[in-house]
C-alpha cells in the first residue's frame, strides 16, 4: 500500500509513527495517440488531467504507449496501446481507459516494458505478458501472450524492472536476474547472447534497485551499501563511467556510497543521493539532464545545488522529479506536452509543474507522464 512517503518524509512535523496520509488520485499528461493517458480519448494534454474519480490507485508504470497500475485492493488495471497483448486482457484491442486484468485481488506491483508487462503477486510469484520476440517475458520461448503467464514456479521475486526488450529483477535474497535481448551486454552476464529464461548476474546478494524506465540496452543499479553500478550500451555515456565503452558485466561508477534513488531513460540516467542532491548523465539532446544546456556527459553531473530532491523519473526525452516538499518538477523535451507545463516548449532546467505540493510518485514514458498526487 502506498502513502505519501517520498513527498512527505522530510516535511516539518512529519511523524513516521503516525497514521500515513493516503493519496491515490491518478493524473496523466502528454502524448495520447493510443489512449495511453487513460482519459478515454486520444487527445494530447500539456497539463495534468485526473484519470476518473477513484482515489485508490497505488503502484504506477508507463511503457511504450501503455500504462498500468495496481490499486490498493490488489486489482490490476492497464490501458493504452495493445499491439502485442501488453495490456494482459486476452486480446490486442487498444483501450483508452483503465481495464481490469482478470478478477484477482492479489497483485502487488506492476511494471511496463517496451511493449510487454511484468507483475508480481502478493505470494511472490512473477508473471509476464505481451511482446516476447527476444525472450523478454522469461518464459523459455519467444511466443507472445495476451494474458498473464507465470515465470517459473518461484515465490521469491521482489522487484521488477522491464525495459525496452529485456527484463531485470531482484529476488528477496538480494540476487539479481536478467533475461531477454542482450545486445551490447545488456543482461550483465559477460556475453551478448539472448536468454529467454532468468539468468543470475554474478553471485552477489546485495542488490537494492535498478534503473526504472524505458532504458534501451543499458542498466544502472544500486547495492545495499550505497554503491552505484552500470552495464550495457554506452554510446552516449549513459553508463556514467566517464567513457563510451560498452560493458557486459556490472561496473562500479566511482567509489561513492551515497547513491539512493535511480531512474533510467532512453539514453540517460537520473539519481538522487542520500543528501537530497540530484545527479544526471548521458544523452542530452533535449536538455533532459537539467543542466541548462544540451551537452552530453559521460559521468554524473549535479543538477543545481538543492538538497531537497526525493524521487525522480526518466522518459524518452524528458525527466521529472519530486522534491521533499511534494512539488513536482520537469525538464527536457516538451513535445506533446509531456512536461505538464501547459505548453510544448522544451526546457533544459527544472520547471515546476503547477503549484500542487501533494505529489507522491511519477512515471515517465515516451512523451507521456503518469503521477500520483
Amino acid at each position: 500500500m502506498s502513502f505519501r512517503y517520498a513527498a512527505g518524509i522530510n516535511k516539518p512535523g512529519f511523524n513516521p509513527l503516525a497514521t500515513p496520509t493516503y493519496l491515490y488520485n491518478l493524473f496523466s499528461w502528454g502524448r495520447n495517440n493510443f489512449g495511453q493517458l487513460g482519459l478515454n480519448n486520444t487527445t494530447d494534454y500539456s497539463s495534468p488531467k485526473q484519470i476518473g474519480s477513484l482515489t485508490n490507485w497505488s503502484d504506477i508504470s508507463l511503457g511504450n504507449q501503455h500504462g498500468a497500475s495496481v490499486k490498493t485492493d490488489g486489482t490490476l488495471w492497464t490501458w493504452g496501446r495493445n499491439s502485442s497483448g501488453q495490456l494482459g486482457i486476452g486480446s490486442t484491442v487498444y483501450k483508452s481507459s483503465p481495464n481490469q486484468v482478470g478478477g484477482l485481488t492479489t497483485w502487488a506491483t506492476v511494471a511496463c516494458g517496451g511493449t510487454f508487462t511484468l507483475a508480481i503477486k502478493t505470494d511472490g510469484t512473477l508473471w509476464s505478458w505481451g511482446q516476447n520476440s527476444d525472450g523478454q517475458l522469461g518464459l523459455g520461448n519467444t511466443s507472445y501472450y495476451s494474458s498473464p503467464k507465470q515465470v517459473g514456479a518461484l515465490t521469491t521475486w521482489s522487484k521488477i524492472y522491464p525495459a525496452y526488450n529485456f527484463s531485470v529483477a531482484i529476488k528477496t535474497d538480494g540476487t539479481l536476474w536478467t533475461w531477454g535481448a542482450n545486445n551490447f551486454g545488456t543482461l550483465g552476464i559477460g556475453n551478448i547472447t539472448n536468454y529467454s529464461s532468468p539468468m543470475q548476474v554474478g553471485a552477489l546478494t546485495t542488490w537494492m534497485s535498478v534503473s526504472k524506465g524505458s532504458y534501451r540496452y543499458a542498466n544502472v543499479a544500486t547495492q545495499t551499501n550505497g554503491t552505484l553500478w552500470a552495464w550495457g550500451r554506452n554510446q552516449y555515456g549513459q553508463l556514467g563511467l566517464g567513457n563510451t565503452t560498452n560493458r557486459s558485466s556490472p561496473t562500479q561508477i566511482g567509489a561513492l556510497t551515497t547513491w539512493l534513488f535511480i531512474a533510467g531513460g532512453y539514453y540517460n540516467a537520473s539519481v538522487v543521493k542520500t543528501d537530497g542532491t540530484l545527479w544526471t548523465w548521458g544523452g542530452n539532446n533535449n536538455g533532459q539532464l537539467g543542466l541548462g544546456n544540451t551537452t552530453y556527459y559521460s559521468s554524473p553531473k549535479q543538477v543545481g545545488s538543492l538538497t531537497n530532491w526525493s524521487t525522480t523519473a526518466v522518459g524518452y526525452g524528458h525527466n521529472l522529479a519530486i522534491k521533499t516538499d511534494g512539488t513536482l518538477w520537469s525538464w527536457g523535451s516538451g513535445t506533446y506536452g509531456g512536461l505538464g507545463l501547459g505548453s510544448t516548449t522544451s526546457y533544459s532546467s527544472p520547471k515546476q509543474v503547477g503549484s500542487t505540493t501533494t505529489w507522491l510518485k511519477v512515471a515517465a514514458g515516451y512523451n507521456d507522464t503518469l503521477a500520483l498526487g
